[in-house]
């Protein structure tokens, strides 16, 4: 019967100790890193519901251009690229080197660290952001992959002006693959 007491005791104990840890949890208190995913999520609100879009693909080599209406959320899912580049996770805390010349803020993945942003490059004039340019790799011994992105923001309006996303994907023993695509909000 008192085994049984302090075995309660015990996991009671354990119980609250533990219940202000949640370990799954991915959010972090105070953000390392330029916050990507914030400031993408803030400038999409600030587009109209729709907007006109002239847009252009290329798929190896053979382009197809067209202009369309696009709402908020279609926008998001070309610019998903950005999100994915988000470095804002616990597991990248340390990863990247952090460096302002003039008015560029460049976040570099540091060597022997694992990640698939290499680098980001913000661009401010005036304290706004006009510009972020991405370059993710990932790469083995069968296949290799490799995007560059870019957005700009409006010097007249600050909400985003256009974008481009262009990746090439290379698998062993094939000929690379050559994706771009681009927006511009007219």
């Amino acid at each position: 019967m008192r085994v049984r007491s302090i075995m309660c005791l015990f996991l009671g104990v354990a119980m609250f100790s533990c219940q202000g840890v949640d370990s799954g949890s991915k959010e972090m208190e105070v953000l390392p890193y330029f916050d990507l995913k914030g400031f993408l999520d803030q400038e999409l609100a600030e587009l109209p519901d729709s907007v006109q879009m002239a847009k252009s693909s290329r798929i190896n080599w053979e382009e197809a251009v067209t202009s369309m209406k696009m709402s908020r959320e279609d926008i998001r899912q070309e610019l998903e690229v950005f999100y994915e580049a988000d470095i804002n996770k616990p597991s990248f805390a340390l990863s990247y080197d952090t460096r302002v010349v003039k008015k560029y803020l460049f976040h570099e993945l540091k060597p022997g660290e694992k990640g698939r942003l290499k680098e980001m490059m913000i661009t401010y004039i005036d304290d706004k952001v006009r510009a972020i340019k991405i370059k993710m790799k990932e790469e083995n011994t069968f296949y290799s992959s490799t995007t560059l992105a870019d957005i700009y923001f409006s010097g007249v309006t600050f909400n985003i002006d256009h974008y481009t996303v262009e990746t090439t994907q290379k698998i062993l023993f094939m000929d690379p693959n050559n994706v771009r695509y681009s927006g511009a909000i007219k």
